[in-house]
Parts: C-alpha cells; sequence; structure tokens
C-alpha cells in the first residue's frame, strides 16, 4: 500500500495567531506535525500552506512545503490543490494530518490508509475512539459519531448520540454498551473523489453542525471508520493547548 500525508496549513487563525509557526521545542509546530506523519508508512509527506512564510520555514527544516491560494474555504479545498500540483493519480490515497496535530499517532494514519485501501465501496475513512465520560459525551465541542453494522459513518453530530433513552434520560453518567464514538478529525481519501469535494454542493446539515464531513455523507457517498483502543494526543486550537502541549514535550513525550 502507498499513500501521502498532506497537511494544510493556514497563517492566520482567530485563537492562536501564527499557529502554524508557534514555537514547540525548537521547531515550528508544523515541522513538529511533519515529523510525526514522516513516522507513517506515507511515501511522501508534504504540507499544503497558504503563504511563504509558512513555506519558507518547513524548507529551512527540510520538510517539503506546497504554496496553496489564500482564498480556500476548507483544508480540504485546499488539499485539493495540492493534490493537482503533485500530480496524484486519481486512485492514489491521500491521508488529511491536521496542521495542529503535533503529537498525532504514526499508527493512526497507516491504520486509515490502510482501512480505505481495503475499503473499496468508499471514499474516505476516518478514526474515532470509545467515550467513557459523560461530560465529554455532551460537551458540543466533542465531534460523536454513529457507524452502521460494516463499520461505515451513518451520521456525525456535536449532539449526544446516540442518545440512550431509557438511560440517560435518567442517569446521564451511565453510559450504553457498546460506547459512544468520538470523531478523531483525520482523513484519507482517494485522490479522485478529494479532487472533486470542492464542486459538491455544501450540504444543509454541515452548515447547521459546522462538519464538513456531513457533505461526504449528503450527496451518498461512503466513509469507513477506524475505531481506535487509544486517544490522540491533544491538540493545539488555543494558547492553554500550546502550553499543554509544549509540557508534554519538556517531558519527553515525543
Amino acid at each position: 500500500m502507498s499513500f501521502t500525508v498532506l497537511i494544510p496549513a493556514r497563517l492566520a487563525s482567530t485563537r492562536l495567531p501564527r499557529k502554524p509557526l508557534a514555537d514547540i521545542a525548537g521547531l515550528p509546530m508544523i515541522v513538529r506535525v511533519a515529523e510525526r506523519a514522516a513516522r507513517s508508512g506515507a511515501r511522501r509527506v508534504a504540507v499544503a500552506a497558504d503563504d511563504p512564510e509558512i513555506v519558507a520555514s518547513c524548507e529551512a527544516h527540510g520538510v517539503t512545503a506546497l504554496l496553496t491560494r489564500r482564498d480556500h474555504a476548507t483544508g480540504s479545498d485546499r488539499l485539493a490543490e495540492a493534490c493537482e500540483l503533485l500530480g496524484l493519480d486519481d486512485a492514489d490515497i491521500v491521508v488529511n494530518v491536521q496542521g495542529d496535530e503535533p503529537l498525532i499517532d504514526a499508527g493512526l494514519i497507516d491504520a486509515c490508509a490502510a482501512l480505505l485501501a481495503r475499503s473499496t465501496d468508499c471514499v474516505a475513512s476516518t478514526p474515532a475512539h470509545a467515550i467513557d465520560d459523560a461530560a465529554e459525551f455532551l460537551n458540543p465541542n466533542v465531534v460523536k459519531l454513529v457507524c452502521d453494522a460494516a463499520g461505515r459513518a451513518l451520521y456525525f453530530s456535536r449532539a449526544p448520540i446516540p442518545w440512550w433513552r431509557d438511560g440517560y434520560a435518567t442517569k446521564v453518567d451511565a453510559l450504553a454498551s457498546p460506547r459512544p464514538l468520538r470523531h478523531i478529525g483525520l482523513y484519507a481519501y482517494r485522490t479522485g473523489f478529494l479532487k472533486r469535494f470542492p464542486t459538491l454542493p455544501a450540504s444543509p446539515l454541515e452548515t447547521l453542525e459546522s462538519l464538513e464531513q456531513l457533505r461526504i455523507l449528503w450527496h451518498g457517498y461512503r466513509i469507513a471508520v477506524h475505531v481506535s483502543d487509544a486517544r490522540p494526543g491533544p491538540g493545539v486550537d488555543t494558547p492553554e493547548d500550546l502550553a499543554r502541549v509544549r509540557a508534554v514535550w519538556s517531558e519527553g513525550a515525543r
């Protein structure tokens, strides 16, 4: 199996300005993400950036980077352009690793790519892990998902799904079995579909939930789900998140 890792990076960030270039133990965060991704079985790792400063920073540390347009609405749109710039074949598999995941598990990248390679009925794959905390289950910032019997995604939501009518209604901390699933924001795509994705009209559900992956389901495509036993390391959205990740690095958890 052969696949490419692409990491979208945008310099502007409301909650953490210049996030891709934030220092983590002496290197920009985007470089740390690329280093982790390079531990996977990917034949190539590249950053798809919206600013020459990110490209220069990556290249200074030996990371391949592509300059893409600034006006892309989503990270998937940016990756679609990157696929064209790299001349990837429509049958190739691309794994989208978020640029704010400096502790991403390389094994998770490999697992998603492998799952998509053998799931010929799907255009994408994504990971999830079981939720065992009621506060997490009820948190709208935690994206939940439900699957069918074949492990294909049925729906993603910020709401607590599936809702155990006879359990949660009386005791919300008594989570059902099987456990609800928390979505992990990593995707493997078939390149042909990724190129097509920006041309698909946005879904009303996507707009309501603010979840881009619902566009895929809305238009009748399938997403395979890899359920992981392990939780991913913390991502970086805020200055507090950055401090947390820096602390992990200072403890030697690299």
